[in-house]
C-alpha cells in the first residue's frame, strides 16, 4: 500500500507520525517524571509535618489538660490541605483514599492516572507520651494538588501540542504542497514531449532541485526539437539532391548520348548507303568506321564517369585503395598539368562499405571542386585512422577514418556558399556521426572529414 502512495501523501504521512510521535514522547515523559515528584511531595510534607508534631508535642505533659490539647492540635494541623494526622488507634480502618483530599473532596484527575504515578498512600507513625502513657499519631501524606497539577500539566501539554502539531502539519502539507506542485507540470511536459510537441516548455519553480530539473527539461525539449528539425530538413535535402543529381544525370544523357546516337546513327546510314553501291569506296568505308569507333570510344568514357557518380566501379571489388587509385588516373589524365599525391596509410584496416564510399564519396567532390573552381596545381589527399571516433548513436566509441584534401588553389570567395555536393557530403557524414569542415586560408582549400569505421547501412536508417 505504501508503494501505491504518491510522494506528497508519503511525505505528509511520515510528518504525521513524527509529530504523533514527538508528542506522545513528551507525554511520556511527564507521566515518567510524576512518580518521582509525588514521592519527593510526600517525603517534604510527612517530613515538615514530624518536625512541627514533635515540636507541640513536647509541651503536651505541662498542660493541664493533655488529651485535649492533644485533639486541638490534631484539629488544627487537619485543616492543612496536604496532610492527615490521627491518633493511632483512630487510624485503623479510617485512613483516607489517595484520590481524596484532607477534607474529602473529591479529586478531578482520574483514578487510573493515581493508581499509575501514587498507588500507595505514604504514612509516618510518630510516638508520642502523655503522662507516661505511651501512644502514636498517623501522619498521611495527601498530594492530591501535586497530582492534580501533574495532570493538568499533561492536559495542557496534550491540548497545547496537539494544536501546535496541528498547525505545522497544516503548515507543512501546504509548503510541501507548493514545492511538489512543479513535479506535475513536470509530468504534463514529458507527456507532452512523449507526444511529440517540443516546444513544450515548464516554468522553473519550486526547490532549487525542482528548478534545475525544470531547466533541464526545457534544453532537452529544445534539443530534441532542433534534432526532429534537422531531421527533417536532412530528409528534404536527401531528397533534393536526388532530384538535382537525377536532373543533372538527365541532362548529361541529354546532351552527351543525343548527339553521340545522333553521330552513330548517320554513319551507319552512311555504310549502308556504301554498302548498297556496286562498287563500295573502301575509302569512305574506313573513315565513316573510324568515326564510328570515335563515337563509340566517347561513349564509353562518358558511361564511365555516369557510373562513377552512380557507383564507383571496383570499389566493392578491389577496395577503397584500388577504387582511389582508377579515380585518380581519370583525373591525371584529364589534367596532367596538375599533381596529384595521394597517402593512404598503411595502418587504415577494414573500414567497412558504407564508410568506404563515403571516403570516395568526399575525395570525389572535393577533386570536382578543385579542378572546377579552384585552378590548383597541386592536390594532396591524405587517408588515416584516428582512433576512436565521434558517438555514434548506439553511445560507443567507433574507429574512425581521418580524410583531408589541400589544394594550392585561390582559396574560397568571401561569398561562397556551398553547393549541392558539398551539403550532401555534409549530411553523410553526419549521418554517420562523423565531422566534416572546409577551410580557406586564402592559399588553397582544405578538407577535412572524420568519418567513423565499420557503420552499416541500416544504422544510418536508425540514426535519421
Amino acid at each position: 500500500m505504501w508503494q501505491k502512495l504518491s510522494l506528497r501523501a508519503r511525505l505528509n504521512t511520515i510528518l504525521a507520525l513524527i509529530l504523533t510521535l514527538g508528542l506522545a514522547v513528551n507525554i511520556a515523559r511527564l507521566v515518567l517524571e510524576a512518580a518521582p515528584r509525588v514521592r519527593a511531595e510526600d517525603q517534604s510534607v510527612i517530613l515538615l509535618a514530624r518536625e512541627f508534631i514533635e515540636t507541640l508535642v513536647a509541651g503536651l505533659n505541662e498542660t493541664s489538660d493533655p488529651d485535649a490539647r492533644l485533639g486541638q492540635i490534631i484539629g488544627d494541623l487537619n485543616r492543612l490541605r496536604h496532610v492527615s494526622i490521627t491518633r493511632q488507634q483512630d487510624a485503623i480502618g479510617a485512613r483516607p483514599t489517595a484520590a481524596e483530599g484532607a477534607d474529602g473532596a473529591p479529586s478531578s484527575v482520574p483514578a487510573w492516572f493515581v493508581a499509575l504515578i501514587h498507588p500507595e498512600q505514604t504514612a509516618v507513625s510518630v510516638p508520642i507520651s502523655i503522662r507516661g502513657k505511651p501512644g502514636s499519631l498517623l501522619i498521611t501524606s495527601h498530594p492530591n494538588d501535586e497530582i492534580a497539577e501533574i495532570w493538568d500539566g499533561i492536559v495542557t501539554q496534550l491540548q497545547v501540542g496537539s494544536a501546535i502539531a496541528v498547525a505545522l502539519f497544516l503548515i507543512t502539507m501546504m509548503v510541501v504542497s507548493r514545492a511538489l506542485a512543479p513535479i506535475q507540470a513536470l509530468s504534463l511536459a514529458m507527456t507532452n514531449i512523449e507526444a511529440g510537441r517540443y516546444d513544450t516548455r515548464v516554468e522553473p519553480g519550486g526547490a532549487p532541485e525542482l528548478a534545475a530539473i525544470c531547466a533541464k527539461l526545457n534544453h532537452l525539449a529544445a534539443t530534441l526539437g532542433n534534432a526532429v528539425e534537422d531531421k527533417r530538413q536532412l530528409a528534404e535535402r536527401a531528397v533534393s539532391l536526388q532530384d538535382v543529381e537525377r536532373k543533372e544525370i538527365a541532362r548529361e544523357l541529354h546532351d552527351e548520348f543525343g548527339p553521340y546516337l545522333f553521330a552513330l546513327r548517320a554513319h551507319a546510314s552512311s555504310l549502308m548507303r556504301i554498302a548498297d553501291a556496286r562498287q563500295p569506296d573502301t575509302g569512305a568505308l574506313r573513315k565513316h568506321g573510324s568515326a564510328i569507333l570515335e563515337q563509340v570510344n566517347a561513349l564509353q568514357q562518358f558511361n564511365r564517369r555516369v557510373l562513377e557518380k552512380l557507383r564507383p566501379v571496383g570499389l566493392a571489388e578491389l577496395g577503397l585503395r584500388e577504387a582511389l587509385g582508377a579515380l585518380l588516373r581519370l583525373w591525371r589524365e584529364s589534367h596532367p598539368g596538375v599533381v596529384i599525391e595521394m597517402t593512404v596509410s598503411p595502418l587504415l584496416g577494414g573500414t567497412g562499405e558504407t564508410a568506404e564510399l563515403t571516403i570516395y564519396r568526399i575525395i570525389q567532390e572535393a577533386l570536382t571542386n578543385v579542378f572546377r573552381h579552384a585552378g590548383a596545381t597541386r592536390i594532396n589527399i591524405a587517408v588515416e585512422p584516428t582512433g576512436a571516433g565521434p558517438t555514434r548513436s548506439a553511445g560507443l566509441e567507433a574507429e574512425a577514418v581521418k580524410v583531408s584534401v589541400r589544394d594550392n588553389g585561390a582559396g574560397l570567395p568571401t561569398d561562397h556558399k556551398q553547393g549541392f555536393g558539398m551539403i550532401g557530403m555534409h549530411e553523410r557524414v553526419r549521418a554517420l556521426g562523423g565531422t566534416m569542415t572546409v577551410a580557406s586560408t586564402g592559399h588553397g582549400v582544405t578538407v577535412e572529414a572524420v568519418v567513423p569505421s565499420g557503420i552499416q547501412r541500416h544504422e544510418i536508417f536508425q540514426a535519421m
